[in-house]
């Protein structure tokens, strides 16, 4: 299917399943009780996952297949965000010319920043990504503010010309970013018993984008050029020793993992037309690595899962603050209320990096491979359970 194998088909249709029915698979308490708290099935979310999802399969491609782990990707990111902005300001509100103009971008800067990093491995590889990170951050934040707006950032207004597309609507407000009309902050909202769901056109567009992204990264991975890419991160003296230079390889995986980054910028501001220095601080290209050790870097969906649970702890830990715990523990003595809460409060709301920093440990010690190795072992488990029940079986019929 689609020049996928058996496998690769099985994995594609499994992402585009859980993208079709995420705001009902990431709703499952019942509005209004305790446990609504852990649902994360609204639009804001699910775009923000879908988002970071793109930019982790992207990371992935320089850093699972080739060994070059950049702590740089955050400027790519930036720059797709800015592009965005801009393009909606200068010409139309469609989100086409402002996702193309953001993946252009953000592969140029990466061309020049993969050009000079390159020339190095290891460690002062990502020392150098690093720097060039912090550089366009401090750019972006201090010495091209009439481009980048700053630190308030960079917004749209009333006065911007967009020569294909209305400067203001009829109501004099700014106009909302649309696909060729289909607005994406439209949103339907249906009942299904104690259930509230919320369907959003912004999230199916961001997934419909996800769908190409993950299929062009499976491509990528199985094709000739995807075993190159290994080779470098095998061994890079023994290409050198056939005559084959690794540096074009690597630097056109760097490429393509900053266009994703791009794109994932580019979205960002599709959803919401906001472009800010912070996007591009060091911080956030950390966060794309947790993303893919997390999920399981080198594989296929394992960024994507990473990208997920990084994203929910982020948007639903962090949103839990005392009072819903002492709602929570309030069928207990107060003595065990208290306790409860003083124990379990320093790892929610502002304290979710401890729970991430646990999780993230966890996974490291127990699961080197990410959560993808912890679905390998479930599953083998469960195989050699099936196995025995059926030796089982046939022993029993053998007597018999």
């Amino acid at each position: 299917m689609l020049g996928l194998d058996k496998k690769d088909t099985r994995l594609f249709l499994i992402l585009v399943a859980m993208l079709i029915f995420a705001p009902v698979l990431l709703n499952p308490f019942p509005d209004g009780s305790a446990m609504a708290q852990f649902n994360g099935g609204y639009p804001d979310l699910l775009q923000k996952l879908v988002i970071f999802g793109i930019f982790a399969i992207g990371f992935n491609i320089l850093f699972g297949l080739t060994g070059y782990l950049s702590f740089g990707h955050a400027a790519f990111l930036g720059v797709g965000s800015y592009a965005g902005v801009w393009m909606m300001k200068l010409l139309s509100m469609n989100v086409v010319p402002a996702l193309i103009l953001s993946v252009l971008s953000a592969g140029i800067l990466s061309v020049l920043i993969g050009y000079v990093s390159l020339r190095r491995s290891g460690i002062y590889f990502s020392i150098l990504t690093l720097a060039f990170a912090q550089m366009c951050y401090s750019l972006a934040y201090s010495v091209l503010t009439p481009l980048t707006g700053g630190e308030t950032g960079l917004t749209l207004s009333l006065n911007d010309p967009r020569v294909l597309g209305l400067s203001q609507t009829a109501g004099g407000n700014i106009p909302s970013p649309h696909f060729f009309g289909l607005r994406l902050n439209e949103a339907t909202t249906f009942d299904v018993g104690a259930w509230s769901f919320t369907v959003s056109t912004g999230y199916y567009f961001c997934a419909v984008i996800m769908v190409f992204a993950f299929y062009f990264a499976i491509r990528l991975f199985r094709s000739p050029f995807g075993l190159m890419l290994r080779a470098v991160k095998s061994n890079q003296s023994r290409m050198t020793y056939t005559g084959l230079n690794p540096r074009p390889y690597a630097l056109t995986a760097f490429v393509i993992s900053g266009m994703y980054a791009g794109l994932a910028g580019g979205l960002m501001v599709a959803m919401d037309p906001l472009a800010g220095a912070e996007r591009m601080i060091w911080t956030a290209s950390g966060e794309v690595v947790l993303m893919t050790i997390l999920g399981g870097f080198g594989t296929l969906i394992g960024p994507i899962l990473g990208a997920g649970v990084i994203v929910y702890l982020e948007s639903i830990i962090s949103t839990i603050n005392a009072t819903i715990l002492h709602e929570w523990f309030s069928i207990f003595p107060t003595v065990v209320e208290d306790t409860l809460v003083t124990l379990i409060y320093p790892f929610v709301g502002k304290g979710w990096h401890l729970t991430l920093g646990i999780v993230f440990m966890l996974v490291v010690i127990f699961l080197p491979g990410g959560i993808v190795e912890g679905g390998k072992r479930i599953r083998a488990l469960l195989g050699r359970k099936s196995e025995q029940e059926n030796d089982n079986n046939s022993s029993a019929d053998q007597e018999g």
